[in-house]
């Protein structure tokens, strides 16, 4: 455990709503927050073109105003955090990626000052996600201080890590876990008959109850862990990505897996945690296992 974590800043709304929320994530789960903003070359210039001292020095005048706006913010959110401020040389998305190497959790936002994608998820988000070596928080919304957190599970190996990020963090918070567990008839095993003359079919609610019993199972022992966090457990029948969507709203943060079940293992994001990542009403959370 470092006992920090870090958040990425460029001085866009979006990135100064991250740095709020991960002060306040800091501040319940006791650590230190890191500061970064990534300094980088100027687009569409070639890597061998040497820049003027003064330019350069522009340059940092610059980034160091972005960095002590964001510090600043942060320090005012949470007085009690170990807040430090860092510029680091390099893309966005490289040097946070950095940063995972170490932290225990980095958030960004959903999207920065060259994002031309609206609602949707920028570049930096998705490369962070998709490749991080620690947990990340993407903040597509301004901070949701109340509501559960809601958790995304399909009952694979993978999602282990989710479900252990979602319990510390409700506990942390004080909060309670709305575990969501979405199936269809095509993404639930069917497994053959125990007498070869019977049909090769569930019975009526067979399978609905066959589901229920994942869910209370895959809870089982991580509800034993954190005895103080309550859980509604909630099955849906339908797909998962609108499922998660929707239970979103309602939520301060939403957790899944990088990828589940139904993906195939070469992905390094599977499509639900995509589309969370691109349609939720609450920040998310992305665990890797």
């Amino acid at each position: 455990m470092s006992g920090f974590m870090a958040v990425g800043t460029d001085g866009s709304a979006p990135a100064l709503d991250a740095v709020v929320l991960a002060a306040r994530e800091a501040e319940v789960r006791g650590l230190a927050l890191r500061v970064v903003h990534a300094l980088a070359r100027p687009a569409r210039l070639p890597l061998d073109t040497v820049l003027p001292r003064a330019v350069r020095e522009r340059f940092r005048q610059e980034a160091d105003a972005v960095l002590d706006e964001a510090v600043l913010r942060a320090r005012t959110t949470a007085p009690g955090v170990d807040v430090s401020g860092l510029v680091r040389p390099g893309d966005a998305l490289g040097v946070l990626l950095e940063e995972s190497r170490t932290a225990e959790l980095v958030a960004v936002g959903h999207r920065g000052l060259n994002a031309f994608t609206g609602p949707l998820l920028g570049s930096t988000a998705a490369g962070l996600a998709a490749h991080a070596r620690c947990p990340v928080l993407v903040v597509r919304v301004p901070e949701v201080p109340t509501g559960p957190i809601v958790l995304g599970l399909d009952g694979s190996p993978a999602g282990s890590a989710a479900l252990r990020f979602a319990f510390e963090e409700a506990a942390a918070q004080r909060a309670h876990v709305v575990a969501v567990h979405a199936w269809t008839a095509w993404n639930s095993p069917l497994p053959p008959p125990t007498d070869p003359s019977e049909p090769y079919a569930y019975a009526p609610g067979q399978l609905a109850a066959e589901e229920e019993r994942l869910l209370a199972e895959t809870l089982a022992g991580t509800s034993d862990r954190y005895p103080d966090v309550k859980v509604e457990r909630r099955t849906v029948q339908g797909p998962t990505r609108p499922a998660l969507i929707e239970a979103s709203r309602t939520a301060r943060l939403t957790v899944v897996g990088a990828r589940g079940r139904g993906g195939f293992t070469g992905l390094l994001l599977g499509s639900v945690s995509q589309a969370v990542l691109h349609h939720a009403h609450s920040p998310v959370a992305v665990v890797r296992g």
